[in-house]
Order: C-alpha cells, then sequence, then structure tokens
C-alpha cells in the first residue's frame, strides 16, 4: 500500500506542477497580449494627436497645388506662429512638384512681428522661385495681421461674404485704480527706471507713458500700410478709411483694391493654377512641441519681475 501511495502522490504533484506550469504560461501570454494591445492603443492616440508633428513630402503625390492653413489667432504661442507657417511655406516652395500655393486664411489677426516674419518670409520665397505662384484664399475672415501676410501674395481670392482689412493696431488693457480706492486697497510699486511701471493698470494714468504709446502704435501701423502699399500696388484705391482699422466684406473689399476676385479653394487650384490635385503642406504642432511650450511658459511665469506692465501688441 505504501507504494501505492508514493505512486498515486508522485502523479498527483507531477499533475499540480503541470496545471502550475500551465497557469504561468497562460498569465504570460496574458502579460504578452496585454503590452501588446496597450502599444497598439498607445500608437493610435500618438498618431491621432500628432506628438511628432512631422512634414509632408508632397513628391509622392505627383504635380500639385500645395495649401497651407492659417487659423486662428497669430501669435508664438498657438499653432498659427511663424515658426509653423514659415516651415509650412518652405516645404511647399521647395517640393519639386509643386505648381501653385495657396495659403486658406481664417484668422481675425494677431501678433505684428509673427505676421511681419510669415511677410518677408513669403516675398523672400516668391523671389527665389518666381515660376512659382502664391495665392491667398479667405475664407470666413482675413483680418489686421492675417492681411499683412496676405498681402504678400500674388493675388487674394474671397468669398463675398468674407471679412477683410482692419489695418491697424491696439493696445489693450485695464484701468483699477478707481476700484482699488473704493476697496482701499493701496498700490506699493517699486522700480529701478522711471518709466519701468510703464502702463500699470494699478497706478494712475500717466500723460507721458499715454503719449509714448501712441507714438509706438503709429509706428507700427505705417509698417502696416507700407507692407499693404507695397503688396497690393496700383491695385489699391485708397480712402481716407482704408487704414483707419475698420474692415468690410469680400465684396466691397474687392472694389477697394483690397482683394482681387471671387475664389474658393478648389476654384482657384482648378481655374487659376490649372492643378487640381491638392496636398496639404500645413506644419501642425506636435503633442511634445505644446507640452513642452506650456512648460516653458510655465517656467517663465515664476519669474514675473521683469516683464512689461501694458498689454501686447497686436493687429486685431
Amino acid at each position: 500500500m505504501s507504494e501505492d501511495n508514493n505512486w498515486e502522490r508522485s502523479v498527483l504533484e507531477k499533475l499540480a506542477m503541470s496545471a502550475i506550469q500551465e497557469q504561468r504560461r497562460a498569465r504570460h501570454w496574458g502579460i504578452f497580449f496585454k503590452v501588446l494591445t496597450f502599444g497598439y492603443l498607445f500608437l493610435l492616440l500618438f498618431l491621432a494627436m500628432g506628438w511628432a508633428g512631422g512634414k509632408v513630402d508632397g513628391s509622392l503625390s505627383g504635380k500639385h497645388t500645395a495649401l497651407i492653413d492659417l487659423n486662428g489667432v497669430i501669435s508664438a504661442e498657438s499653432n498659427a506662429n511663424a515658426d509653423n507657417l514659415i516651415a509650412s511655406l518652405q516645404d511647399a516652395f521647395e517640393d519639386k512638384n509643386t505648381t501653385g500655393v495657396l495659403l486658406r486664411c481664417n484668422t481675425p489677426g494677431g501678433s505684428p512681428v509673427q505676421a511681419g516674419l510669415v511677410n518677408d518670409e513669403i516675398r523672400r520665397l516668391r523671389g527665389l522661385h518666381p515660376g512659382i505662384p502664391m495665392h491667398v484664399v479667405v475664407e470666413d475672415m482675413c483680418a489686421s495681421g492675417g492681411y499683412y501676410i496676405a498681402a504678400a501674395a500674388d493675388n487674394i481670392y474671397v468669398n463675398k461674404a468674407s471679412i477683410v482689412g482692419s489695418i491697424g493696431v491696439l493696445m489693450d488693457g485695464f484701468g483699477f485704480t478707481g476700484t482699488m480706492q473704493k476697496l482701499g486697497v493701496e498700490r506699493r510699486l517699486m522700480t529701478a527706471g522711471e518709466n519701468k511701471g510703464f502702463m500699470d493698470p494699478f497706478s494712475p494714468r500717466n500723460p507721458k507713458h499715454e503719449e509714448f504709446t501712441k507714438k509706438l502704435l503709429a509706428d507700427i501701423h505705417k509698417q502696416f500700410v507700407d507692407v499693404v502699399k507695397q503688396g497690393r500696388g496700383k491695385r489699391l484705391k485708397e480712402t481716407p478709411e482704408m487704414f483707419s482699422g475698420l474692415f468690410w466684406t469680400g465684396d466691397k473689399a474687392i472694389q477697394m483694391g483690397l482683394a482681387d476676385e471671387i475664389g474658393s479653394l478648389d476654384s482657384v487650384a482648378r481655374d487659376v493654377l490649372k492643378e487640381e490635385n491638392i496636398v496639404d503642406f500645413t506644419m501642425h504642432e506636435g503633442l511634445a512641441d505644446r507640452l513642452a511650450k506650456k512648460l516653458g511658459a510655465g517656467v517663465a511665469s515664476a519669474f514675473p519681475g521683469f516683464g512689461a506692465q501694458a498689454g501686447g501688441v497686436a493687429l486685431h
């Protein structure tokens, strides 16, 4: 009986070990497939959110019209910044199969510096590639800083209801001195340099600072007007209101010489550039770039003492 018991125990132990090993294998395979699934989902998320951004190789698409989108406020912090737009323009012009470049605008304007950088680059690229026409197609709006950029193009096409113009400059802010007096709050501002507290919203209005600001805005406004006159040339039918900051419909903009013709993205590609194959060259910031930019902004906000108090200058 003892030998039988030993035999049965040995068989049971082997069966138990076999079952344990099978469970381990199943667990390992389960972990492997979970990791594989997680990696696949992460890859989809990576592509969907544009972590890496990336460039377009238009040479794979044959002859084409190169499209670049300008959407939203033009600023260093937004997707519509000079770095992205210039990189997109360079890729589009330098692609060997590009027959023409279209910049599609939907923007209320923004930074005069960012807009000026793009305007300069468009004129440079047009000089380097005289055989590649470059047009702007306005959809909803091409105002202020957007028009600053558009003025560098060969032609500007609009919808009859598009909003075009707003050739002006602003610097906005708030004054809280009356509210502070009512609340009994005392402003304690200490500076080194008599103008370091320039246009401080918590201090009384300073006529000297206001006069300086008006001159500053006038200088930038003149730069804007000069760029428009240079780009549009004899097509402009100047009126006293043209450079006043007002804006007009696409129909009216054509009459004033601020735009050329009615046209859409498809119609300009088809009828003007004679190339209906449209390839999007718009450079999109990857998620990593956006996170890095936010991190940089967060670090900068930890050292607030060196910034100007006044609001930024904008073409809106």
